[in-house]
This record gives C-alpha cells, structure tokens and sequence, in this order.
C-alpha cells in the first residue's frame, strides 16, 4: 500500500498539531558556546568603541574599476536558487532524525542539540522512526514526517548542480582575474576587517566607496570564508556522512572527528549559510539597495532600478520554484525519485560508489552502547512462535532461479562457516551505531544454491511490515552480496542476534545504509530484476515512501 499523493490526508505524515509544535533544546555548554560567538564580537565591539571611539578603517584600495561579468552574475543567482532548495530539503532530512552528536554511537542523552521534545524512554523499545519529527512545509522541502526520501531527492538533486556550479565559478574566478576581489593578500586583512566590523556593530556605517573596484576588508574575508571554505566544506562533510566512504576508508570521517561530527559540522554550515545571507541582504539593502542591485544584476553603476525590479523577479522565481518542486514531489514522485536515480547513477555510483569495497573495522572500544532499533517488529503468529522456541524450528528458505534451492536452519548455517565483523550502520535518518556482527557470508551460500546465469538479482524478505503495511523485503545485484562484508548475521556483539534487532537473521551490507539490510529475514529468492518484486522499484521502503536508489550516499 503506497502512501497518499497528499501527505495531510495520512496521519503517519500529518500527525495531530501538539506533534507538529516545534522545539528546540541545546545542552548547556553547547548553549554557551554558540552564546559566546554569537555575542562576544558585538560585546567587544561596543566596549572598544565606548572606551576609545572608532577604529581608524584602512584606506581603499585603489585600481581599475573591476565589473561584475554576466558568468558572475548568473552564478551568483543560481547559487541562491540551489542553496535555498538544499536549506529546505536539509531541514527535512534533519528532522527524520532530530538529533546531532559528536560521537559516532548516538546514545541518547549525548546529542548537543536535538529538534524535539521527547526524552528516549530507557524501560521501553523506542525506535529511530518514532524519534521523527514534523516540520511544515512553509520551511522545509518536501515537509510534514517521514517524508525523507522524498527530501533525499530534493536535496541530492541540487546538490549536484550546487558543485557543478562552484567548479565552474571557481575556474571563471581565477581565469578572468575576479580572484582579486575575494583572496586576500596581506594578513592585514584581519584587523582592517575587525575594524569595519566595530563600525557595522556600532551603527557607525561608513561612507560607501565605489564597490566596483574591491571590497571593503570584512567583505573581502566574509566572501572569502564562504567560497573557499564553507563551500568545499559543506561537500567534504556530506561525503563523511556516506556509508560507501566510511565503511571504506575509516580515517576520512576521521578529519571531522568522525561521522556524527561531520553531520554536525555540516548543520552548522547549513545554519551559516542562513546567518550570511540574512546579513548580506541586511547590508545590500543599508548601503543602497538600489544602486547595490544595479551591480549584482545588471552589472550597471547607475541610479535606476532596473536592477531593483529584475532582482525581486528573481527572488519570485525562487519561491515559485520551491512552490514547484513541493508540488513536483507529491504529483509526480515516482519521476522525481528515477530522475536522481538516473543522474545519480551516473554521475555518482557507476563512476565511484559501485567499486568502492567495505573493508573498515573498529575495534571492540568502539561497539556503541546504544544502538537504535528501528522498523516494524513482526506481529505475524508464525514469528512469535519461532522466537518462543529460541528459533530451533526456523528455516531459511532460498529459492527461485538458484540450482540447489535450500531450507537451512541457523545450525546449519553455522556449519557452513562464520565470519565476524565489527562495523558501523548507518541509518539513512542520520544516525549511526557500531556493533560486531556474525553470520554466514552471502557469498558462502551462493556457493551451495548455485544461482543461474539469468539471476541478478537477490531478494530479501521479511516477517516484518513496512511502514504503510504490507510485508518488508528489499534486494540486492548479486554482485553487491557478493563482497566480502556480506552476511546474513545471526549474532550481535557475541550473542544471538536480539530480536529487536532483527532475529533471527539480519542481512549486513556494509557499503549502503541501513533501510537495505533487512532485519527478521523470512526467505531469499534469486531473480532476473528487481522489477519483478513488489511495485518493482526495488524495496518496501523504495515502493511506498519514495526512497532514494543510490543507497550508498
């Protein structure tokens, strides 16, 4: 059962208005650590100008007059528009999760800041997909709850465009000479900078100069900071989120302090975009907004307001674009969700992500001590009695295009070979957990089963349901389960595998995230394509809630 085109219609998205009251908490060192850079500069500011008056600004720079270029403008503009979308669209990813760490294990009650009122019960099972929370869609992209593949898409989408665009404006940059404008080249910067900040905090503008010559010092280095270091941060830190990455190479996640941290870093990136731009519009509309427009988007020096009224026109293009692409998300879904699978296919996995080998381990220091349980525990009568028996009566039953189909019961599976693994999941709500897994490797039983030439791919299904109802199953190309990092795990951290975490058997593909490694495995079947399966998309959670399938992002 897929969800309703409209998400106000299905209380699972549209849950009653005390759930979608919003909230914010901050632990208290947190608080008085962005307290302290938020209010220390203004503080020191005012101190040093009502003890010693203004600060002497540095003289201008002289030189040629240096125009903003149509290719400038036009980046400038579509920075805007795809930094707009991907603010959105991040904001209802976050919520799916409304938490951030800097640790890797995500216990609650050791996230910095959290989106949500709930305290995690510590006597009862509560699941990552309870922790979720509503945002409206006035904010974010596509909105409401559980909406995060959607939002997935809504973000990867611009994202991709966002670096396109950089590249390009970066390499036009230093190739016309516009460079000059933005990197400084004396590390007097500093304090002329300091020194124009004093005036701005103090209400003491100063007299504009001619701004199509150079930037005053606070502009050079704010510019600065946001093209040559947030920008290539916001990417390396959202490749530190990617479970392929991780799970390949365990020291780059490492860079950040690891993969909780860059997720954090990464927000708070997301919350500087926001604080630049609301400041740099502030600035454009105190120092002349009309002549300001002129330069930016018309490349023009002169009192009309042609700039003016082209600029609003844009900022309408802009909401009408986020107006289209909510409704985009809710008429056309499935579209939405093959157009990034296309691009990102493309672009991303076949390039890169497909031949990237999971080989990271941790040591045992690191298994997390709390690990998320997630998704619907199976209600079915035939589960319940095979988890009364300790699971002595199940059997694994692989079929369909394999020469030796098999019935094998956990007994037999450990007499075929055990393989142990400590690792990290990775969820694709956000969050994070190590644990040491073991099981009989994929590759093992494809061994025994002996699949046909015309199989390709691998079904997993579960006793479990997925969100909307309906049985949970997912699959995998047989060469992906085919790696070494593949099992079917029946224990965790040394015991049987819990049931809440998906006894009696769990699949662990070590490259993707979580929502593809099905938990309270039923049956196996080899097929020709995942088109076969289901609504043919490839996965429960990739039928009815439109999730991404470029699972190793």
């Amino acid at each position: 059962m897929a969800p309703q085109k409209n998400p106000k219609e299905n209380p699972v998205n549209y849950p009653p208005a005390p759930e979608r009251r919003f909230h914010l908490w901050l632990n208290r060192r947190a608080l008085w650590i962005i307290a302290g850079v938020l209010v220390l500069p203004l503080v020191a500011a005012w101190v040093l100008y009502l003890a010693s008056g203004l600060p002497a600004l540095a003289a201008e720079a002289a030189g040629e007059p240096l125009e903003f270029p149509l290719w400038l403008r036009i980046a400038h503009y579509t920075n805007f528009l795809l930094l707009v979308l991907l603010v959105r669209s991040g904001l209802s990813i976050l919520m799916d999760h409304p938490r951030l760490y800097w640790n890797d294990h995500c216990t609650p009650g050791t996230e910095w800041i959290r989106f949500t009122p709930v305290e995690v019960p510590k006597d009862a099972v509560f699941t990552a997909k309870e922790d979720a929370r509503y945002i409206s869609p006035l904010f974010a992209l596509p909105g409401y709850k559980h909406t995060i593949g959607m939002a997935r898409h809504w973000h990867f989408l611009p994202a991709l465009l966002w670096f396109i665009n950089g590249v390009v404006f970066w390499v036009l940059l230093f190739a016309t000479g516009q460079f000059t404008r933005l990197v400084p080249d004396s590390a007097a910067i500093v304090a002329d900078a300091w020194a124009m900040f004093v005036h701005y905090a103090t209400f003491n503008i100063p007299e504009k100069g001619e701004t199509l010559v150079h930037y005053n010092a606070l502009q050079q280095l704010s510019y600065f900071g946001v093209v040559f270091i947030m920008a290539p941060l916001s990417f390396l830190t959202a490749m530190a989120m990617s479970p392929a990455i991780v799970n390949r190479f365990r020291w780059y996640p490492r860079l950040f302090g690891g993969r909780q941290a860059a997720r954090s870093i990464h927000f708070l990136l997301m919350v500087s975009y926001v604080l630049f731009l609301v400041g740099h519009v502030a600035m454009v509309a105190v120092t002349g907004l009309t002549k300001n427009m002129n330069h930016i988007v018309v490349g023009a020096d002169d009192g009309t307001t042609r700039g003016l009224l082209i600029g609003l026109v844009g900022i309408a293009v802009v909401v009408l674009a986020c107006g289209g692409a909510h409704w985009l998300a809710w008429k056309f879904p499935r579209a939405v969700q093959y157009l990034v699978k296309r691009i990102h296919g493309e672009f991303m996995r076949r390039l890169f992500f497909a031949h990237i080998e999971p080989r990271a381990e941790y040591p045992a220091a690191a298994i997390s001590p709390h690990f998320w349980p997630n998704g619907k525990a199976p209600a079915t009568d035939e589960w319940k009695a095979l988890a009364a028996d300790d699971f002595k009566g199940y059997k694994l039953k692989v079929t369909g295009l394999v020469e030796n189909p098999v019935e094998l019961s956990l007994e037999e599976m450990r007499a075929l070979g055990m393989q142990e693994q400590t690792t990290m999941h990775h969820c694709i709500q956000g969050w994070s957990g190590i644990a040491k897994w073991g099981g009989l490797p994929m590759r093992r039983l494809i061994e025994v089963v002996k699949p046909k030439p015309e199989a390709k791919v691998v079904v997993f299904y579960s006793f479990g349901e997925g969100l909307y109802g309906g049985d949970y199953y997912d699959t995998q190309h047989i060469e992906n389960v085919m790696r070494e990092k593949c099992i079917l795990a029946y224990e965790m951290n040394g015991q049987p595998l819990p049931h809440v975490y998906g006894a009696p058997l769990r699949l662990r593909v070590e490259n993707q995230l979580g929502y593809k490694m099905v938990k309270w495995v039923r049956a196996i079947e080899f097929v020709a394509s995942e088109r076969d399966v289901g609504l043919g998309h490839g996965g429960k959670n990739e039928d009815d809630e439109y999730f991404d399938l470029v699972p190793e992002i």
